[in-house]
């Protein structure tokens, strides 16, 4: 479980930054303006960053659900690890908001991010989290 003074950063990509419509399959319609904040795998390990799938579908904070809040004041919400990089993997590769896609990509969208910035995601407990993009 990660804890206060943990932190990763990642370079981002257009799948990042376009999850909605940037994809490399077609499992679902389209939807412009979704994204996410990766998670790689090496972290998700080393901090215990569960999908449903590691925590039989419960909601366990500090495990698949975070509060955040990002450095620059535009950002707070509750990220939900999900995903993974393979099927039936207990770790999770991306946070976005719970139950609102959109979220990251607004906050994204705001800052002008684009392909190649860096997000820092720090933890400042167990449970809560800081984004910022350097």
């Amino acid at each position: 479980m990660a804890k206060a003074g943990d932190s990763y950063k990642v370079k981002l990509r257009l799948a990042h930054l376009g999850w909605g419509t940037y994809r490399k399959t077609n499992t679902r319609v389209k939807r412009k303006g979704e994204a996410y904040i990766q998670i790689p795998i090496k972290y998700a390990r080393k901090f215990n960053i569960l999908n449903s799938n590691g925590t039989n579908g419960e909601d366990i904070y500090g495990v698949n659900l975070f509060y955040c809040a990002s450095a620059d004041g535009l950002f707070k919400g509750e990220l939900r690890a999900q995903g993974a990089v393979k099927a039936n993997s207990i770790f999770a590769k991306q946070f976005s908001v719970n139950k609102d896609l959109k979220a990251v990509g607004k906050w994204y969208e705001q800052l002008g991010a684009h392909e190649g910035d860096i997000i820092k995601v720090s933890w400042e407990t167990d449970a809560n989290i800081i984004i910022e993009k350097l």
